[in-house]
């Protein structure tokens, strides 16, 4: 990615029950928890999981209904490098068989 380059969000995948898994175009993948996020305003929607899983990739960033959104550089900034356990998207491990199987 060049310096001059807007960051956007290129992949999203739910990776627990309020966590998303977000790919950024400079190739790099952080989860972000958003259970701090939803504390206030219209943010407390995101509380519903349905409301949650119903997120939505916008030309730059995760959008839902387009009522709320986030920057991308703010979930960049509070986004964590995946554990091996949240490397793999919460509704794939799902579908697991187990070890063996």
């Amino acid at each position: 990615m060049k310096n001059n380059e807007i960051l956007t969000v290129v992949a999203a995948e739910l990776a627990g029950d309020y966590k998303l898994q977000l790919t950024f175009n400079n190739g790099e993948v952080r989860v972000v928890d958003f259970v701090p996020l939803m504390q206030k305003g219209i943010c407390k929607k995101l509380q519903d999981k349905d409301y949650f899983r119903s997120f939505k990739l916008d030309p730059f960033t995760v959008d839902w209904n387009n009522e709320i959104g986030f920057a991308p550089e703010f979930l960049y900034e509070i986004g964590v490098f995946p554990s091996n356990e949240d490397s793999m998207p919460f509704m794939a491990a799902e579908e697991q068989q187990p070890y063996g199987k």
